[in-house]
């Protein structure tokens, strides 16, 4: 017999009386076409009032309607045991703080050692069974705040807010240079660079591309600053490239350092590939991320803590020139 999930239930209004059942899994509960199909078929997916019922049928004023979805495993990812934070978990949603280095879904070339390992694992020792759907991605080599959903609703209802654009991510930056102006947009379309398809550029014939952007402190007179950002669209590398375009490169990028449509004296270039050694990765964290809990209904917000590395970081910034804070 099947195992299920702990149901998603609802209870119908007065406005709702006399809707085909269909319509209030679509219209209130926002259950998707996918979703739907799938769980009409299996024994207990689809309930009014205790009992199996079809799609078809009318619905009254108090019915209760129950949805519940068939447990899952991630059977082709092998359990790992790779730290992690958990930040927030629940029977929907968890919640982590990825370190740097740890790439997120295992790739090819790279079938363990990878977050997904750890989490199925995580989850194993509790004994509990959830396929692993992150709803974000982060680089290998950025830490910070991951949403993962424990089935296929919450990571559609999550996932669709993205798309919305109601999902707010934040992140902090530790950049070479200072961005003029002070606060601002980067609104610049990205795709592949096509010399070195792995990178990528800012481009007209590219994705749009939107990165928002606030000066916090400034050192040396503007040749390093901390950078808090905002995205308002999700592209691949979007922040480091952004960032580069303006002039910006994060400290310690090796894939994105060079600047090639800006001249930089050699004076200036050696005191960046000086701190470049300063850190073993790019200086980019994933601080806060804020959306609707799709059970909940509440909108949520989720914090990482500064990581060490970057601290470290800042602190011989702060020790080679006294900083400037920025208002």
């Amino acid at each position: 017999m099947s195992q299920y999930y702990s149901p998603i239930v609802y209870t119908v209004t007065e406005q709702e009386d006399g809707w085909l059942l269909k319509t209030v899994l679509q219209r209130r509960l926002l259950v998707s076409r996918k979703l739907l199909s799938k769980i009409k078929l299996t024994e207990q997916g689809i309930m009014l009032n205790g009992e199996r019922v079809y799609i078809s049928v009318k619905v009254a004023a108090g019915d209760v309607v129950e949805v519940r979805m068939e447990q899952e495993e991630s059977d082709d990812i092998l359990p790992e045991l790779i730290p992690f934070t958990v930040l927030y978990e629940d029977e929907h949603l968890l919640i982590v703080n990825k370190d740097a280095g740890i790439i997120v879904h295992p790739t090819h070339g790279h079938y363990t050692g990878t977050l997904a390992n750890g989490v199925v694992h995580y989850w194993k020792t509790k004994g509990e069974r959830f396929r692993f759907r992150p709803i974000h991605r982060l680089d290998q080599e950025t830490s910070g705040v991951l949403a993962i959903a424990k089935n296929p609703y919450v990571h559609q209802h999550v996932s669709e807010q993205m798309i919305a654009g109601t999902v707010d991510k934040k992140y902090i930056a530790l950049v070479h240079g200072s961005p003029v102006p002070e606060q601002g947009a980067v609104d610049g379309p990205i795709d592949r660079d096509p010399e070195e398809p792995h990178r990528r550029i800012v481009t007209p014939d590219g994705y749009a591309a939107r990165t928002l952007y606030t000066t916090v402190t400034r050192w040396s007179g503007g040749s390093a600053s901390a950078i808090s950002l905002k995205l308002e669209s999700g592209r691949t590398h979007q922040i480091r490239v952004h960032m580069t375009s303006i002039g910006c490169p994060l400290i310690g990028d090796r894939m994105y350092k060079t600047l090639p449509v800006h001249d930089i004296d050699e004076q200036t270039m050696a005191v960046r590939e000086e701190r470049d050694t300063w850190i073993e990765r790019q200086a980019l964290h994933a601080c806060e991320l804020t959306f609707e809990h799709p059970i909940l209904k509440e909108r949520i917000t989720f914090q990482a803590p500064f990581p060490a590395d970057m601290a470290a970081l800042e602190k011989r910034l702060n020790d080679e020139a006294a900083p400037r804070e920025m208002l």
